[in-house]
């Protein structure tokens, strides 16, 4: 599967009435695509798949997939229960995505077999390319992700985690089995901050929750940051750190930050659903003042 570019996690918008808004998705999947995204990843983590129902989350896909038309890979979430996750990769499948983003199981811990297991299970069932998210309930050690890399629909493996020794050791294990017939990219929140450090390890490409209200940083940081300018350093020390130090600041905010930047810039995306909560006026207007230096520099260069 081939991605050239930031990849892309859209939200998923909600209307006055907290149903999904299909016409502001569409617009805002079309600036993504417009300032060059590499590929759509459509009702991941933050387009809130948790809180979406089964026919919302075929809904979302559905338009992921029109309003891309083929321009870049279209990649749905699924995960949860082994059977949802089944039936959002069908779902997904019968849509047209080109692929799933599978994430954890909620809140069940379980050994290394029965994480490999649980991703076999949903390849078994469904014919789709699988990117595997390894985040919170679902960490792999090198041995496993090298028996995930037998599985031939496995084509990808997203990392939330954070551990570069580990993640090099996955890489190193992966490429042994697989070659370079296999995708690996940073999924931290604000991938951006350790875009250098993965980089290292043979993890090029990032998702960037950046893009989803501030593109023009977004882009910009990622053209610096290949081209070995000082931009690049400039945006992290004014426009990320600051944001994740906002973003750290409340649980959730990984995701209703994104939000509510895209509401600052205009977009019609409403608010977060519970258990989310939406950022308070004093954390707005900081977030405000932080998107406001990210334009600025960006427009100085």
């Amino acid at each position: 599967m081939d991605f050239n570019g930031i990849l892309f996690f859209p939200l998923t918008p909600f209307d006055e009435r907290g149903e999904f808004h299909e016409a502001a998705f569409d617009q805002h999947v079309s600036s993504g695509l417009d300032h060059g995204a590499g590929g759509v990843f459509a009702a991941c983590g933050t387009g809130e798949i948790h809180a979406l129902s089964a026919a919302e989350h075929a809904r979302v896909v559905e338009r992921a997939i029109a309003v891309t038309a083929g321009r870049v890979p279209v990649i749905a979430g699924a995960g949860g229960s082994v059977s949802t996750a089944i039936e959002q990769a069908a779902a997904a499948r019968e849509l047209g995505a080109d692929g799933v983003l599978l994430l954890p199981p909620y809140l069940v811990n379980a050994p290394q077999r029965g994480l490999v297991d649980y991703v076999r299970t949903v390849a078994s069932a469904v014919d789709i390319p699988i990117i595997v998210y390894q985040r919170g309930t679902m960490v792999f050690t090198p041995d496993s992700a090298a028996e995930l890399a037998e599985i031939p629909s496995v084509v990808g493996f997203k990392d939330g985690v954070g551990d570069l020794g580990q993640m090099h050791q996955i890489v190193l294990a992966v490429r042994k089995k697989r070659g370079d017939d296999f995708v690996f990219f940073n999924g931290l929140p604000t991938a951006e901050l350790t875009f250098q450090a993965y980089r290292g390890v043979g993890v090029p490409l990032y998702s960037s929750a950046a893009f989803a209200f501030a593109p023009e940083v977004a882009t910009a940081f990622y053209r610096a940051a290949h081209a070995g300018e000082e931009l690049a350093d400039t945006l992290l020390r004014e426009f990320y750190d600051p944001l994740v130090r906002l973003r750290d600041r409340v649980p959730g905010y990984a995701v209703s930050l994104v939000k509510a930047g895209a509401r600052l810039r205009g977009a019609d995306v409403g608010g977060v659903r519970p258990p989310f909560v939406d950022p308070d006026e004093a954390d707005l207007a900081e977030l405000r003042a932080i998107i406001d230096t990210g334009l600025a520099l960006v427009k100085e260069n």
